[in-house]
């Protein structure tokens, strides 16, 4: 069988089972375990359980259930809401402010925890009624939550960048120092589009009215949360971009600390541990049996040539920006049928030797990856953040209202990953500073 015949029969098949309704994991999976008996025989099974087991001792992985965890008790413990409510009072006063508040909110939010489950579903459900209650327009409101949660997968310390540089072989430390300023980028034009439309046409993010403004010292007593805020950034961020901890280790420390800290409030129930637990256990098997589905296909699509395949065909266009142009097609059009991970799992493996080879900068790639696949987030029909949003939205608000919200943003994050594309510094000048001298 042609390689071009595998690359076919191989994608279409795993297309089918994903269009059928089976996950990523188990329909790359499938695909794997199959073509791996027809085209190697049943014996060459015995490196299923071997690339699975390679994956599972990885080290690096440990991060991820301690970011979910850690997100999920900050959800529990309920100072996710302070960090809204706190930002609300300071910025509500501005017309959009609401919306402001929800993507400076999410902002913060990004920096300590990694993952956007927590700030989609807590946004959704206590900043989604206050705007539509103040008579925000609909897509507004659920643009500015959809755009602000999707932070969390690029603002360091992001889940995303651990399993990019696990797979490509990146330094985590750089492809978090590159991610810093794109995110805050891309919260700032969402910010700036907020507050143009906002002010040409006020209807659409009316600011809160004065009598329920809190004065200045009333700002300062419902800032409290900044301090937790602060000590988690710096336990987690802080310590890896300081050289300290690694990812893992700073994983550890800034679950441990928010632990401690929502008990020292006594903000902790022993139902809201024992539901972040559950929540934690859910969506780490999801992320890892989609790692681990996705290897096993891309092992034998490696090993019976494609990866040779896919250079060579890639490479044959010739211009080095063109072949960057068609990578950032592919994983815009993955991106609309399949989740991050198994996106990673599939494209990097083979895109990370064709960007070493061209003489791209591989961080400043990793960190344009993750710019890239927060539009997935977004994109209809799989967007995970969409379906985060519905599931805690009012009634009224339908599905077509939450993508036509989304619509905007996704312009804006195309408009993010166009300038990290022409200004590379935006992503390479933080890992020159803290990593390269």
């Amino acid at each position: 069988m042609s390689i071009e015949l595998i690359t076919i029969t191989m994608f279409g098949s795993m297309l089918i089972l994903l269009f059928l309704g089976l996950p990523v994991a188990f329909s790359c999976g499938t695909v794997g375990i199959i073509f791996t008996v027809i085209l190697q025989g049943p014996s060459a099974i015995n490196i299923v359980p071997t690339r699975v087991f390679g994956l599972m001792v990885n080290y690096l992985l440990d991060a991820i259930p301690l970011f979910i965890f850690m997100a999920c008790i900050l959800e529990r413990g309920g100072l996710i809401g302070d960090i809204y409510e706190m930002v609300h009072q300071w910025l509500g006063w501005l017309k959009g402010g609401v919306a402001t508040a929800s993507v400076a909110a999410c902002s913060m939010l990004a920096a300590m925890v990694g993952v956007i489950g927590a700030s989609e579903v807590t946004m959704g459900v206590i900043a989604f009624p206050e705007m539509l209650k103040r008579r925000y327009d609909k897509y507004m409101a659920a643009g500015s939550i959809l755009a602000g949660g999707t932070l969390g997968i690029l603002i360091p310390p992001s889940a995303m960048l651990i399993v990019y540089g696990m797979v490509d072989n990146v330094s985590i430390g750089q492809l978090y120092g590159g991610a810093f300023l794109p995110g805050f980028l891309l919260a700032g034009l969402y910010i700036l589009y907020i507050s143009i439309r906002s002010y040409h046409n006020p209807r659409m993010g009316p600011p809160i009215p004065k009598e329920e403004r809190l004065s200045f010292s009333g700002k300062m007593k419902i800032s409290k949360p900044i301090i937790p805020v602060a000590i988690l950034i710096f336990l987690v961020l802080g310590t890896i971009l300081i050289g300290i901890a690694a990812p893992t280790e700073a994983a550890g420390v800034g679950c441990a600390g928010a632990f401690v800290i929502l008990a020292f409030q006594r903000r902790l129930t022993w139902k809201g541990v024992v539901q972040a637990c559950e929540n934690t256990l859910k969506s780490s098997a999801m992320v890892l049996w989609t790692m681990f589905g996705a290897n096993i296909f891309v092992a034998l699509y490696v090993m019976v040539g494609g990866g040779k395949f896919v250079t060579d065909l890639l490479l044959g266009i010739g211009n080095p920006w063109v072949i960057i142009f068609v990578m950032q097609f592919i994983l815009i059009f993955l991106g609309c049928f399949i989740d991050w991970v198994g996106i990673i799992m599939l494209t990097v493996p083979i895109f990370g030797p064709i960007i070493r080879q061209l003489g791209f900068d591989p961080v400043w790639f990793g960190v344009l990856y993750a710019v890239n696949l927060q539009i997935s987030f977004l994109s209809p029909p799989f967007g995970y953040a969409l379906f985060y949003l519905k599931g805690v939205a009012p009634p009224e608000i339908s599905t077509t209202d939450i993508w036509k919200g989304a619509a905007p943003f996704i312009a804006l994050q195309f408009v993010g990953l166009a300038l990290c594309m022409i200004f590379p510094d935006i992503i390479l000048i933080v890992p020159k500073l803290f990593y390269r001298g």
